[in-house]
């Protein structure tokens, strides 16, 4: 499933073609999303001029001139740009075609993404409303973790993939931090130290921030906007690597299930 990481390169490989060009059409060929691609897209947004393509947690917002598209690529959803007169396959759902000759072409296997529209500012969308901070943000802190982990029993990793607790921080990065920082992902959240939150939020950001300048994670079919896959995978410490030996200490590497997401850590190094 594209991650933080991933939809932040896929914006990045998409917004130098798309801001100040203007939509030629919207061509839809399959609308069954998550939910589905309103009927009407191509009249709203044909005509008009992109202005803007900003992320908010895992959300793409491509804005025009009047309206925001939101796009999510769900588990298996790519947005790339490609010439105009490029070949459709079996899962290009939708294109956005553009005068300069390119088009942006939504792809997903799956079909658990969503490419919606609103009228409204885009973070007054039910979707983005609750959503908790950005975790690159100075809103994000150790502060912030430990207030609001205050008599929460849930395991730690579950907790800091909760979107409403801070937003991005997937199974891949979450994993991947708690090993930098020595925590142990079963330990309860609220079970942990101011301490221990400050080494927590330095290693999320560091480890997100890796993985955005390597261009995401590829584990099954991803690739940015450019067409590119990511190379964050490897860096892997953990993540997917059950049975194997710990690349710091030597330990075999253990495998448990929290929140219905395997997690994989090193029972020496976290505790």
């Amino acid at each position: 499933m594209p991650e933080l990481p991933e939809v932040e390169t896929t914006r990045r490989g998409i917004a130098p073609h798309l801001i100040g060009q203007r939509v030629v059409r919207v061509v839809v060929r399959n609308p069954r999303l998550r939910w589905p691609i309103p009927a009407d897209l191509d009249v709203r947004l044909s005509g008009q001029k992109i202005v803007s393509v900003e992320r908010r947690a895992k959300y793409l917002l491509i804005g025009a001139e009047v309206g925001t598209l939101i796009g999510h690529l769900g588990m298996s959803g790519s947005l790339r740009m490609v010439e105009m007169g490029t070949p459709v396959e079996k899962h290009d759902h939708m294109d956005i075609e553009l005068e300069s000759g390119l088009v942006l072409r939504y792809t997903d296997p799956r079909r658990f993404g969503a490419m919606l529209w609103s009228s409204e500012p885009p973070l007054q969308h039910k979707l983005l409303q609750k959503l908790g901070p950005e975790p690159l943000s100075e809103a994000f802190s150790e502060d912030h973790l430990y207030e609001r982990s205050r008599g929460r029993s849930m395991s730690i990793k579950p907790f800091i993939m909760d979107n409403a607790i801070v937003v991005g921080v997937g199974n891949i990065y979450a994993t991947e931090a708690l090993f930098a920082a020595g925590i142990d992902p079963r330990r309860e959240a609220g079970s942990v130290s101011k301490a221990r939150y400050a080494k927590l939020t330095a290693e999320i950001k560091r480890v997100l921030a890796v993985a955005i300048e390597q261009g995401g994670t590829t584990l099954r079919d991803f690739v940015g906007g450019d067409g590119k896959p990511g190379y964050f995978q490897q860096k892997l410490f953990v993540y997917g690597r059950a049975g194997q030996p710990c690349l710091v200490c030597g330990r075999e590497l253990r495998e448990v299930k929290l929140g219905q997401r395997a997690s994989v850590f090193c029972s020496r190094c976290q505790n």
